[in-house]
């Protein structure tokens, strides 16, 4: 598809630049106020240490802002089910908000809390663990073109429980990591796998793979998101509606935030493409 893509590009610009107008033209994109934006993902390691957690708050900006501003000077903390209390400092004028303290324990509740600008914004999720990766195969001929190559990773789902799974693949070139989310309704108790190919990927790349143990809020979330993330190849479409995560503003329920909270036991395999 990137082939294809590119040979249109080609032979389309050239004639738009042989006969159209040189004059600027100037698209006024309607601007809505700022909202806040929080990246709040708290993830615990299957294997080896915690790093400190990170908690990263951002507010939306114009199109053509050229950057995202820090949402600075924030008071952010999560609180557990039996009252401890984590509190988060902020790296300098950064946005982003660190606690080396907080690991959080299967299957328990936790709080987040964060009062910006004089209001008040909350989120309540609940500590998810994760199988590991257990085999990762590699082949070739997939692809649009038939020769990428595929990358599958397998894990064995427990039996007789509901489970949910965010796959991420995050090649070391330069590509966009890939997001994949999974509900065990199928093929609980079975051994399955995510699937990953591009074309880009050639022999010696390395490729990160992570699994994340997720709710079925997050899930619904995700799954909406990847939807309308893979349906905006039509530049005609109707705009997507705006997905809400699980947070909140108490202070004012119309001034909604972006982003989602999410605890989550993570494994990770890096893979050498052979």
């Amino acid at each position: 598809m990137k082939a294809i893509l590119k040979s249109i590009l080609s032979v389309t610009f050239p004639a738009i630049l042989l006969f159209g107008c040189e004059d600027t033209v100037e698209v006024n994109v309607p601007e809505a106020a700022p909202r806040l934006v929080i990246e709040a993902s708290i993830n615990v390691p299957k294997r080896g240490l915690p790093q400190p957690q990170q908690i990263r708050l951002t507010t939306s900006a114009p199109y053509y802002a050229g950057g995202v501003p820090a949402a600075s000077g924030a008071e952010v903390r999560i609180t557990d089910s039996q009252g401890n209390t984590y509190t988060f400092a902020e790296d300098q004028n950064t946005g982003i908000y660190y606690n080396s303290r907080l690991i959080p324990e299967p299957e328990q509740d936790y709080t987040l809390d964060i009062v910006y600008q004089g209001e008040h914004y909350t989120a309540t999720e609940t500590m998810k663990t994760v199988v590991q990766i257990e085999d990762i195969l590699q082949s070739s001929g997939g692809g649009f073109s038939g020769e990428d190559y595929d990358i599958k990773a397998y894990f064995t789902d427990p039996a007789d429980e509901d489970n949910y799974y965010l796959f991420e693949f995050v090649p070391d070139i330069d590509l966009i990591p890939t997001l994949q989310v999974f509900e065990d309704e199928f093929i609980q108790g079975n051994r399955i796998f995510a699937y990953y190919t591009d074309e880009d990927l050639k022999q010696g790349d390395r490729i990160t793979i992570r699994v994340y143990g997720v709710t079925q809020r997050f899930y619904n979330f995700m799954s909406i998101l990847l939807d309308q993330n893979s349906g905006q190849g039509n530049p005609f479409q109707t705009q997507p509606a705006t997905v809400r995560g699980n947070c909140k503003n108490i202070t004012d329920e119309d001034n909604f935030p972006f982003g989602y909270f999410r605890l989550s036991e993570v494994h990770e395999v890096v893979y050498t493409i052979e």
